[in-house]
């Protein structure tokens, strides 16, 4: 294992981070794989989903690990997966139980450039996995408060804050995050919009998945999420069907402690469209176990209320640059604790998850 402090792993921009994943990409000697975004950086860097694939030509099991579903999320998940990449012993352990490794960094290159947890095409990835020749479902919850989610002025009016207390004094704050964040496709200018059709990130992981997933038996996915919970602490949440067996088999690699969104265990909503149904379509040959390792950053609703801002302000791009700036830095800082403490805690429940499911793909 590297003797490097975690706090090394993570970055300050995208440019930053994708520097670092792709040098220790190339100081493990592997090859880098790389679908370039049709757009820019905020900086005008280039955007792109890399793909690394670390393990043997004959391993019949396959890890997945991603980052940045949720753009600007991609700082935590970055730092994780360029830990892994430099920790020689859990990359020996892999290989040794015939295990490949695929890393996907920046699902969502252009969220993690310019702090959006959207796609560019103001989309929640993990909403977009949905049939888009069948009639999208209705977030009635969503419909009832989209004008207070997303407000016309920011910071909201008393009027706007007072209704919203309303709803939430009336129907719970369970129903406000799940009206809010189940996922809605109706109200392209709000937050955890699914979209219309699929988006890029959408459509090129599949064909990732097609590329290099449809050879194995067996598949494990961590994908890297923040913005929910205690600070620094990773919540392992099932990323499956709503069925009993791979439930089960989830909880035995990862502990009984693994949340359901389906039995409300999980500090999650419920949700449609989610990114795991992609293995699901292109790799439907494979044994399926997957979480999302979500570790928690700031108070849920100072977190909501960064996306509600950072929603806002997309709505209004001739923003004075002081309050642009604000309400970007609110943004990443409410999925991004820049301390050394939170970093040191998310590579190593990072490093544990990944052994964990080396050894469940083992058997």
């Amino acid at each position: 294992m590297s003797a490097t402090p975690a706090s090394a792993a993570f970055a300050q921009t995208y440019a930053e981070a994708r520097g670092k994943f792709l040098q220790a990409a190339a100081a493990a000697g592997l090859a880098v794989e790389s679908h370039p975004h049709p757009l820019a950086g905020r900086d005008g860097e280039p955007l792109a989903l890399d793909v690394v694939l670390d393990g043997a030509a004959n391993a019949t099991r396959m890890l997945v690990l991603s980052s940045a579903c949720h753009g600007v999320e991609g700082f935590c998940g970055s730092g994780a997966q360029v830990a892994l990449l430099q920790d020689s012993a859990w990359r020996a352990q892999a290989r040794a139980a015939g295990v490949a490794v695929l890393h996907l960094h920046a699902l969502n290159p252009y969220g993690f450039s310019w702090w959006r947890r959207a796609t560019n095409e103001n989309v929640d990835l993990n909403r977009n996995f949905m049939d888009f020749s069948q009639p999208l479902p209705r977030n009635t919850g969503y419909d009832d408060i989209a004008h207070l989610v997303v407000p016309p002025a920011w910071p909201p009016t008393p009027e706007v804050d007072a209704a919203a207390q309303a709803f939430v004094a009336e129907r719970g704050a369970k129903a406000w995050q799940a009206a809010v964040s189940g996922g809605q496709y109706h109200h392209p200018q709000g937050l955890f919009f699914g979209g219309q059709a699929p988006t890029w990130s959408n459509r090129t992981l599949r064909a990732v998945l097609a590329r290099h997933a449809q050879a194995y038996t067996a598949l494990a996915w961590i994908d890297f999420h923040t913005g929910l919970g205690p600070s620094g602490h990773g919540e392992r949440i099932y990323a499956g069907p709503d069925e009993a067996a791979p439930l089960a088999r989830t909880r035995a690699w990862w502990g009984e402690q693994v949340t359901s969104i389906y039995d409300g265990s999980s500090s999650s909503a419920r949700l449609n469209g989610m990114l795991w149904l992609a293995i699901a379509a292109e790799c439907p040959q494979a044994q399926y176990t997957g979480m999302a390792l979500e570790y928690g950053t700031l108070p849920l609703q100072q977190v909501l209320d960064a996306m509600r801002a950072e929603q806002w302000l997309h709505g209004h791009p001739h923003t004075d640059a002081a309050t642009h700036q604000a309400i970007k830095q609110r943004m990443r800082d409410a999925f991004y604790v820049d301390t050394d403490e939170w970093k040191s805690a998310i590579v190593s429940q990072a490093r544990e998850a990944a052994g964990q499911a080396v050894k469940g793909l083992a058997g």
